[in-house]
């Protein structure tokens, strides 16, 4: 079992530097939940499947993300506080690369 780190900001500013596991096929999202880093029904609403934009975040490193499916795109077309640097948490898995990700949650909409 390999944990990475990640910094998550929440909504209150507050940073937070948590273990992420890469071998339990995780996301951003899921790691925002587990920490409780946003209230209960506040974030992965829909479950992780891109079709709600409740986990949007902001990329703050400098890391190499996969492409944004279509789904992704469509979402953050239709959400708010969208930026150059939003995605969607649900749809960055956990992997070794992305030790020190930074990232920072979006306002709830």
């Amino acid at each position: 079992m390999q944990d990475i780190k990640i910094t998550i900001i929440d909504r209150e500013g507050e940073e937070h530097l948590v273990d992420a596991p890469t071998d339990m096929n995780m996301n951003v999202m899921e790691i925002v939940r587990s920490y409780e880093l946003a209230p209960e029904g506040t974030i992965g609403v829909c479950g992780g499947m891109a079709m709600c934009a409740s986990c949007q975040c902001y990329v703050l490193s400098n890391h190499e993300l996969p492409k944004k499916s279509d789904e992704e795109e469509a979402m953050l077309a239709e959400a708010f506080y969208v930026e150059d640097n939003s995605r969607l948490g649900c749809q960055i898995r956990i992997t070794p690369q992305l030790d020190g990700l930074k990232v920072q949650l979006a306002p709830e909409s």
